[in-house]
């Protein structure tokens, strides 16, 4: 049976740098405030016209010229968002349009921050079975034009970027490389917590009197409580299914929400930060782009060297959470 393995990856951001005194214009804010409690200091935001299809395109682009590959070697397209260009269809037959494809088959997937480590589930099982050898899976979101701009606004509205990564994902009879297992959660009790409630299909229109609108909502403690505590079992699930001890792995990449979560997930396995790659700071919260943002940065900066045990997850909107093991 053959493995998957990354073989390429590629990033996108808007060149638009928007750095937290620039959030004053809108909130009550500081840039001391949004530090101390995410460890963010600047995001990327686009200018119109773009589409996350568009930034998904970009992304995808480099990671086909880092494997190797061009559009037409594509078997499957897998794109993970919570901003699609429209409301349906998904941006992913949008990306295959862009890429030049005619019938090649699009995926769209809605796991929020989850969405890029079940995407990788998902493609590992499609090359497993033999069915592909060749996946495009892009994490895409243009986050900055939905933001809440109103004063109640500001707890969520300082926290998202926008941004894409992508990874080629291809089948390998190598054994010693590539994904090793991967290992997924739900628990919609919590849906409600973390959500954009419309506009909805259970409401004739989302211009109701009294109608919250398309801004979204997130109960801060809940999401924190339970990230540090979903994404530590996830560890543990992706450890204990390798026999690894947390001290074996090379690379923890945890999706990029607060370096506080981060920090707490470090402490409970007693390891330092610098098992952790991080870039929060220069990118904030790019939902399903985060992790294969900080993938190819990690790679690029040397963090990532063949042979590595690294392991991913991720936490988010669902609740949905997540893990993947693998060897660089």
């Amino acid at each position: 049976m053959p493995n998957a393995y990354i073989s390429g990856l590629g990033m996108y951001v808007p060149p638009k740098v928007v750095c937290n005194d620039d959030l004053r214009a809108w909130y009550d804010t500081s840039d001391e405030w949004i530090y101390t409690r995410s460890g963010i200091k600047e995001r990327r935001w686009v200018e119109e016209p773009a589409s996350t299809a568009d930034l998904g395109y970009q992304a995808a682009q480099e990671a086909l010229r880092r494997a190797g590959k061009t559009p037409s070697d594509i078997d499957l397209i897998i794109f993970a968002t919570l901003s699609p260009d429209l409301y349906f269809p998904g941006s992913g037959v949008l990306l295959q349009h862009k890429l030049g494809l005619e019938t090649t088959p699009a995926l769209d997937i809605r796991q929020q921050c989850s969405g890029f480590v079940y995407g990788l589930s998902i493609a590992s099982q499609f090359i497993q079975t033999g069915m592909y050898k060749c996946i495009l899976l892009v994490g895409a979101e243009i986050q900055s034009t939905w933001i809440d701009y109103n004063p109640e606004g500001r707890t969520v509205g300082v926290l998202f970027g926008d941004g894409a990564g992508a990874a080629l994902i291809e089948a390998t009879e190598d054994s010693s490389r590539g994904i090793l297992s991967s290992h997924l959660y739900s628990q919609g009790a919590y849906a409600m917590e973390l959500c954009i409630a419309e506009p909805s299909s259970a409401t004739r229109s989302h211009k109701l009197p009294g109608s919250y609108g398309m801004r979204p909502y997130m109960n801060g403690k809940e999401v924190f409580r339970h990230a540090v505590q979903r994404m530590g079992e996830a560890i543990e699930t992706a450890l204990s299914a390798q026999g690894w001890r947390p001290q074996d792995v090379n690379l923890f990449i945890l999706h990029q929400a607060n370096i506080r979560i981060i920090q707490a997930v470090a402490d409970f396995f007693g390891l330092p930060m610098e098992r952790f790659y991080n870039n929060i700071h220069k990118y904030g919260n790019t939902t399903a782009a985060s992790i294969p943002i900080c993938l190819y940065e990690a790679e690029m900066e040397g963090y990532l060297k063949a042979g590595d045990k690294v392991i991913l997850t991720a936490f988010g909107s669902g609740f949905t959470w997540g893990s993947v093991a693998m060897i660089w």
